[in-house]
């Protein structure tokens, strides 16, 4: 019998906040004065688990959207939290072409957050007897 199949899923969004601000104090900056610590600290924290897990599937999921389906059935849904920073804004896509020229699946759908994305990819390969691990902030 063989060893079940490891499905690495990862919040891609979650990572890439928790890495613009573990350089808030002092930002990587490139020569055009871009803040490049989330896609650092994104790319670095991803190489490092598939290097270390070598996983036999992987997927990296995004958040796609500011308003959900959670907004529609409770409007304060999340209005206390503070807005994304303008330069984690500026990153993102840096992010979404890193994972691009990786060749590693980038999902997101409109109207979910990542970590629903993610609930429900990790049921359904669980349910087909894959391990499932989720990797985030």
């Amino acid at each position: 019998m063989s060893a079940p199949l490891r499905l690495f899923l990862f919040d891609g969004s979650a990572l890439a906040y928790r890495s613009h601000f573990a350089f808030i104090k002092d930002p990587l900056r490139n020569s055009a004065g871009l803040n490049t610590s989330a896609a650092y600290g994104f790319t670095r924290d991803l190489l490092r688990v598939l290097d270390d897990e070598k996983p036999d599937r992987v997927a990296v999921v995004f958040d796609v959207s500011k308003r959900t389906f959670r907004h529609a059935r409770y409007e304060a849904y999340k209005a206390t939290r503070q807005r994304m920073p303008d330069e984690l804004v500026d990153a993102l896509p840096y992010v979404d072409r890193i994972v691009d020229a990786l060749g590693i699946p980038r999902l997101g759908i409109e109207g979910y957050e990542a970590d629903d994305i993610i609930a429900t990819l990790a049921t359904k390969a669980a349910a087909r007897g894959h391990d499932v691990l989720v990797v985030t902030g």
